[in-house]
């Protein structure tokens, strides 16, 4: 393992995402008399943790093995031997990046809760994707371990 990083949702999301799961478990109560108090906090607590969990569970992570180093993003891998270029895209860029100039058939991993992204153009006369763009805390740390350079 050279890298890794779990693209996690930050701390402050959980406050608000329990405060919408609350309101609503207040007005099921309003709303249906027979049901004891408890049932609908219980459940909807339980359905927004799940669901901030689950919105924070893909892992970002560089392997190296007998096949050489590949970059992970999910069930998704990219050999490093195919990467030509890579470039980091700063959180200025970001909108010009997934905007007008997004290529359609490029792979796409966006987490809107996640500044920077890397981009690795791909050098594969295999593959039609031209080019992945990944989200990601540390670009540097992931361009780093996907070139063979030491990370720190």
């Amino acid at each position: 393992m050279r890298y890794r990083e779990r693209l996690s949702l930050p701390w402050w999301w959980w406050p608000p995402g329990l405060g919408v799961a609350a309101l609503l478990a207040f007005e099921i109560n309003k709303g249906v008399r027979g049901l004891p108090d408890w049932v609908p906090y219980a459940a909807l607590f339980a359905v927004a943790a799940v669901a901030l969990v689950w919105l924070g569970r893909t892992e970002l992570k560089v392997v190296s093995g007998p096949g050489g180093t590949e970059l992970w993003v999910g069930e998704a891998h990219l050999p490093a031997a195919v990467v030509s270029r890579y470039a980091e895209v700063p959180r200025s860029a970001k909108s010009a990046a997934l905007g007008r100039q997004l290529d359609p058939a490029a792979y796409v991993v966006h987490k809107a809760w996640i500044g920077p992204m890397v981009l690795l153009v791909l050098d594969d006369p295999d593959d039609p994707t031209p080019y992945w763009i990944v989200s990601c805390r540390h670009p540097d740390r992931v361009i780093a371990a996907m070139s063979g350079s030491d990370v720190s």
